[in-house]
């Protein structure tokens, strides 16, 4: 076996098939030289009772000094009871982000999350993750990557910040699944922007103006009258969209509605006096399970946006979202000094810090209690430092 050198490695010529040579230097490398010419720089050891080869690069790409060390590298590795050559195969096989991202929606979105949920996921997933780190394997992300994605849309915060999220719990996943070590789940210590909640409450002349718009419309056909009930439906009662959309006829019982599922499981939504009237004379087709009709037969209402959007610029209401309704009802029931904690449960919130964004409209009646108050106490002492005699309070 020669030293393999630079003239050596260019001497050697083709034949009919792949042929090799071995170093005299370093036992396991050599060049291995196609039919065509190609010369390859080859590394080879045992591990157990297998024998393994690995290309480590074409003669000119590098030079024999560069690929000898590589050998020799790899080849004490090899000593150590270690294979290399096998960690190179496996991660060539490491699946990717793109991979990780398919097996996330297949296996715990499709199982585990509501139909909105999984909407946005899937959403996130092919605007924002695939097409920056879908090529990534999986344990090749680092935080510093996910935190320049995260910068990304730095523009859209609240919309970065749900990609975050969805992020940090595919990689969750993956530590479950051993794509990744325990505990390198690159999205902590990554903080999310600040999200200005947007807080649109309608005021009580707001609510009687939309109150003659719908009276109107109703009145004069210019909308379905299961749109308007819808509308008046969800101020009443504080649901979410969904919620009435969906409504069956069959979930209205002396309890309430009762909903088998939403976005937080199981719920009997309270129904006043005021909605049960609204439901008795709305208007029923025979056979339709659903509550809000849609134009098709056994179906409900798809699309409660383009109304809402002539009804509120008739109300003069341009900024109001349909989820304002929803707002707009618990502000009240705050406002009317009802306890946060009952506020919560109204809405179906499973955490109370949801509820906490309508602590603050409390404060106007504790204010009003507070005045009134300390208006008697101030009656009391005015009218005890009269009778003896001294200036008023």
């Amino acid at each position: 076996m020669p030293k393999l050198t630079k003239r050596f490695v260019y001497s050697l010529k083709p034949k009919a098939k792949d042929y090799f040579v071995w170093d005299s230097v370093v036992i396991g490398f050599g060049v291995r030289v196609a039919p065509t010419g190609m010369r390859t720089y080859q590394v080879q050891y045992r591990h157990g009772a297998r024998t393994r080869r690995n290309a480590l690069g074409q003669h000119g790409v590098l030079t024999v000094d560069q690929a000898r060390a590589k050998a020799r590298e790899m080849l004490g590795q090899a000593a150590m009871g270690a294979d290399p050559i096998e960690e190179i195969a496996l991660s060539r096989l490491a699946p990717t982000v793109a991979d990780l991202c398919d097996r996330f929606l297949e296996v715990h979105v499709a199982e585990r999350c509501k139909p909105a949920t999984a909407r946005d996921y899937r959403s996130s997933i092919r605007r924002m993750i695939k097409p920056v780190l879908g090529t990534f394997r999986v344990s090749d992300v680092h935080r510093k990557d996910v935190a320049n994605l995260h910068y990304r849309f730095r523009g859209t915060p609240i919309q970065a910040n749900r990609m975050l999220a969805v992020l940090s719990k595919m990689f969750n996943l993956a530590e479950m699944w051993g794509l990744r070590d325990d505990g390198t789940n690159p999205c902590r210590h990554i903080p999310k922007y600040k999200e200005n909640r947007r807080e649109r409450y309608l005021s009580q002349d707001e609510i009687q103006r939309l109150g003659d718009v719908l009276r109107n419309a109703e009145r004069d056909g210019l909308e379905s009258p299961h749109a308007v009930a819808a509308f008046r439906l969800l101020l009443l009662t504080g649901c979410r969209l969904s919620e009435i959309q969906t409504l069956r006829w069959e979930w209205i019982t002396e309890r309430g509605m009762e909903l088998p599922d939403t976005k937080t499981g199981r719920r009997c939504i309270p129904l006043p006096a005021a909605a049960r009237d609204l439901l008795a004379a709305k208007p029923r087709t025979a056979g339709n399970p659903f509550v809000i009709e849609g134009k098709f037969t056994d179906t409900h209402v798809t699309d409660l946006q383009h109304p809402w959007q002539r009804l509120r610029a008739n109300a003069g209401l341009d900024d109001v979202r349909i989820h304002d309704l929803r707002h707009t009802y618990a502000s009240i029931a705050v406002s009317g000094g009802m306890p946060i904690q009952m506020v919560g449960r109204l809405l179906g919130h499973t955490q109370m810090q949801t509820t906490m964004r309508y602590a603050h409209l409390a404060d106007d009646p504790v204010r009003d209690a507070a005045e009134a108050n300390a208006a008697a106490i101030v009656a009391t002492l005015g009218t005890a430092s009269a009778q003896r005699g001294s200036c008023a309070w």
